[in-house]
């Protein structure tokens, strides 16, 4: 009988194994997605810094600055 009590603990526990498995690889897929979306955000977010930097070179805009922009928020 001893046999038959190890075989059901045996039995639960490798269930258990399965049921965390299944769980882990539902939260890698979506940790995957995550990683995939992120990396599409940086891309397209690289992409508009180069086109920025085309369009101002020397790091300054277009427009001549108008110096009260240039003053704190508080004055």
């Amino acid at each position: 009988m001893a046999g038959i009590g190890s075989d059901l603990h045996t039995a639960a526990r490798l269930e258990n194994l399965e049921v965390k498995l299944s769980y882990m690889e539902d939260l890698l897929d979506e940790l995957n997605l995550v990683i995939y979306r992120q990396r599409d955000q940086i891309d397209q977010l690289a992409r508009e810094v180069v086109q920025l930097r085309q369009r101002s070179p020397d790091g300054e805009g277009s427009q001549p600055r108008d110096p009260r922009d240039e003053l704190p928020p508080h004055y």
